[in-house]
């Protein structure tokens, strides 16, 4: 059987499948903050519904992502007109992060195109030519205690303020956008104040680092893929690449089957609410591997790739 072919039964779009996703996550979403600032003086209801709240923000950019693919509704304009309207609340300009996630879709595995990955990784031989600073550099950028905390502050609050490539791509659209943030964080303080604002904040920080660990363990892991071309081979840089987290169901709904990652770097187009059925029913000849937990903590103490060896190794003793 064709990977392709088999894919493709899964390639299909259902509105009410999307608005269930789409609306469902939306009214999970605005709950769980309501009653997170409602009962924040009481820590055993203010912690699991902002956990809840924090995974809803999350659910709501892969949402996002997957209409950025035009593929969680049914047409081309449905996803627009979504993508955009989710954009506030993922602090995401839309029409920008669309296209820079297709640059790294186009580059997926390729060492001389880095630029388009989400986070950087160095080779071997580049470390052992890199300065002094710029070693110290990239062993704090690549330090988990850093990446994830500073990197979801700095991403999704500054970062994404002005994404890279906005003129290219939009830069009015992103003007519009940080307008509408404003506008949605001023409604926030009319009903709740500083501490509907601190509130969301807080959690929303916390789906922010929820979705850098993601976005570093979708790509780096032991036995990842990287080549160079011509010797690049973008069917293997698309299921080899990319992973899939096996941390159970649960994860997998709260995150809208991101963890699924392998199966959609090879078919774009499976909306998230297929994704997980298209995983656990490939064929015996398709079966892919699937990273646990624990393997998944390991993972943060790989670096560097190593060129000579295909594979992602710890910094040099």
């Amino acid at each position: 059987m064709d990977l392709r072919r088999y894919t493709r039964q899964y390639a299909i779009q259902d509105n009410r499948l999307a608005s269930l996703s789409y609306f469902g996550t939306f009214a999970v979403y605005f709950l769980s903050l309501y009653l997170a600032i409602s009962f924040v003086e009481r820590w055993y209801v203010l912690v699991p519904v902002g956990v809840i709240f924090a995974f809803a923000s999350v659910r709501l950019y892969v949402l996002q992502h997957d209409m950025g693919h035009h593929s969680l509704f049914e047409t081309r304009l449905q996803n627009e007109i979504a993508g955009h309207l989710v954009s506030p609340f993922t602090f995401a300009p839309f029409e920008v992060m669309k296209q820079n996630h297709n640059l790294h879709h186009a580059n997926i595995g390729n060492l001389d195109h880095r630029e388009t990955g989400e986070i950087h990784t160095m080779t071997l031989q580049e470390w052992h030519h890199a300065g002094l600073w710029q070693r110290l550099y990239y062993r704090l950028y690549r330090n988990p205690l850093i990446l994830v905390p500073f990197g979801a502050a700095f991403t999704y609050f500054i970062r994404y303020r002005w994404p890279k490539n906005s003129s290219r791509f939009g830069a009015l659209g992103v003007i519009a956008h940080n307008l509408s943030i404003v506008a949605l964080l001023w409604l926030l303080y009319q009903f709740s104040g500083w501490l509907g604002l601190t509130v969301w904040f807080g959690f929303s920080f916390l789906g922010g680092m929820i979705g850098v660990f993601l976005v570093y363990l979708q790509h780096n892991f032991e036995d990842t893929y990287w080549d160079r071309r011509p010797d690049l081979l973008p069917a293997e840089a698309a299921l080899q690449g990319s992973s899939c987290l096996d941390f159970g169901w649960l994860f997998d709904f709260a995150v809208a089957n991101i963890t699924l990652h392998d199966i959609h770097h090879f078919n774009a187009r499976i909306p998230s609410y297929r994704l997980r059925q298209c995983h656990y029913n490939l064929p015996a000849e398709f079966a892919l591997r699937r990273i646990k937990f624990a393997e998944a903590l390991g993972a943060l103490s790989l670096k560097l790739w190593d060129e000579d060896k295909k594979r992602l190794v710890p910094f040099p003793a």
